[in-house]
């Protein structure tokens, strides 16, 4: 059958939802697990490392572009997984011993392969997938044996198929611990429950790398709050004059905060993206609770909600001042404009009155220039009346000059009259009347 040709990223798309397959695990099962803290830079290293892993034992190495995949190495199984922010790693062997925490699968990696791995470590956890056992658990025995006394975490899991422990703690060999007691799991199923409660530590410690952003960012939020306050209390008494100073100061404290903000958004909002991931996979654990042992729900809302709380409320502050700024920007700048439009207005009105008063004073002089014109032209007419009576001519000089002073006022007007317009044709100036 011909069909239209595909959409260029069908086939990526669809399969995007097959990407990262959990594993299939069956007790007895050690992890070794790394989350690493990397930058888009580092991308290309991780998967040239995985690569020469992969060829180190003889194995298929990653696709070019891949970001995820696994193998079985032998000695050991791979699954490396790159997301936005981080990579993870799992090193999985098969079988335990009396303390399934004592041989775990990173040793069986080479070390100087292991520390050069591109990236910082946000998690490190040892985990055991265990049978659960015919009898029911001794939980101080177990955390005594293996969490070193501490104050365990935990839940029954995927409706009681599992139970799971931990208690969110670093050892000395820099890991912590996760024990998962196999009561009915699947395969399958089982992978699933490691990935969650792995994705749990992981997206909870990604979330909390915006805790100390908050935190140094509060008294800065403080300080430009304070500095806001003394602007718009200053903008109902400030002078016209002092206007401008007022609205720089405030265009650099707006600087400054969308300085910050353009800095800090992403971790902001990246905080509350891997909050949501931290209750979506407690959500999918579907824990029951186990008597006198906190759930992992109760250890996130008492540990990690007061973080986001925190997060969340600098964040709004943040938000709150920078609209604020911008807010009183615009009424100090409409103040401005304001200020500068009456002195221009009071500019235009003074060219005004003394473009008026010059005028008067061209006419005025207009007015001397046609008298002293016509007294001249007079003057020229009475020399040739009186030549012409020398000559014998019947002819009154004093009659001549009178009778010719209205024609050569007359005359004399029409041409400067005439003189104005070409002036102010030349120029491009409205028609002299």
């Amino acid at each position: 059958m011909n069909l239209p040709s595909n959409h260029p990223q069908r086939i990526e798309l669809n399969n995007e939802a097959h990407a990262r397959p959990p594993q299939a695990l069956s007790a007895p099962v050690r992890v070794s697990y790394l989350a690493l803290f990397s930058d888009p830079a580092q991308r290309d290293t991780q998967r040239q490392q995985v690569a020469e892993l992969a060829e180190a034992f003889g194995v298929a190495p990653p696709a070019p572009g891949a970001i995820h995949y696994s193998a079985d190495l032998g000695r050991f199984r791979l699954k490396w997984e790159q997301h936005s922010e981080f990579a993870r790693y799992k090193f999985i062997t098969n079988g335990t011993g009396d303390d399934p925490f004592a041989d775990p699968p990173i040793l069986r990696v080479p070390a100087d392969w292991v520390a050069a791995l591109a990236g910082q470590i946000i998690v490190a956890t040892h985990a055991a997938l265990l049978p659960y056992g015919p009898a029911e658990p001794d939980f101080d025995e177990i955390s005594a044996r293996l969490f070193a006394g501490n104050t365990l975490v935990g839940a029954n899991i995927a409706s009681g198929a599992a139970l799971a422990l931990t208690d969110f703690r670093i050892r000395a060999d820099d890991f912590s611990r996760l024990l998962i007691l196999d009561r009915s799991l699947r395969p399958r199923q089982a992978g699933r429950a490691l990935q969650r409660l792995l994705e749990i530590d992981t997206y909870r410690l990604m979330a909390q790398l915006t805790l100390p952003i908050a935190r140094a960012l509060a008294p800065q939020l403080s300080e430009h709050e304070r500095e806001l306050a003394e602007i718009t209390n200053a903008l109902t008494s400030v002078t016209d004059s002092g206007e401008p100073a007022l609205l720089d100061r405030l265009i650099g404290l707006a600087a400054a905060i969308e300085s910050s903000e353009s800095r800090h958004h992403f971790r902001f909002s990246a905080a509350r993206a891997y909050y949501q991931l931290v209750q979506r996979r407690i959500e999918e654990l579907r824990e029951d609770r186990i008597p006198a042992i906190q759930t992992f729900s109760e250890f996130t809302e008492l540990r990690l909600a007061p973080a986001m709380n925190t997060c969340n409320a600098v964040a709004a502050r943040q938000d709150s001042l920078s609209l604020r700024v911008t807010r009183a920007t615009q009424l100090l700048s409409t103040r401005v404009e304001i200020t500068r439009e009456h002195q221009e207005m009071a500019v235009l009105t003074s060219m005004n009155q003394r473009a008026d008063l010059q005028l008067r004073l061209q006419q005025t002089v207009e007015g001397l220039s046609v008298a002293a014109i016509t007294y001249y032209i007079t003057g020229l007419i009475g020399y040739v009346a009186r030549g012409a009576q020398a000559t014998g001519l019947p002819v009154r000089p004093h009659l001549v000059m009178g009778a010719s002073i209205p024609l050569v006022v007359l005359l004399v007007a029409l041409a400067i009259r005439r003189i104005h317009r070409r002036v102010h044709r030349e120029a491009g100036l409205p028609g002299h009347k």
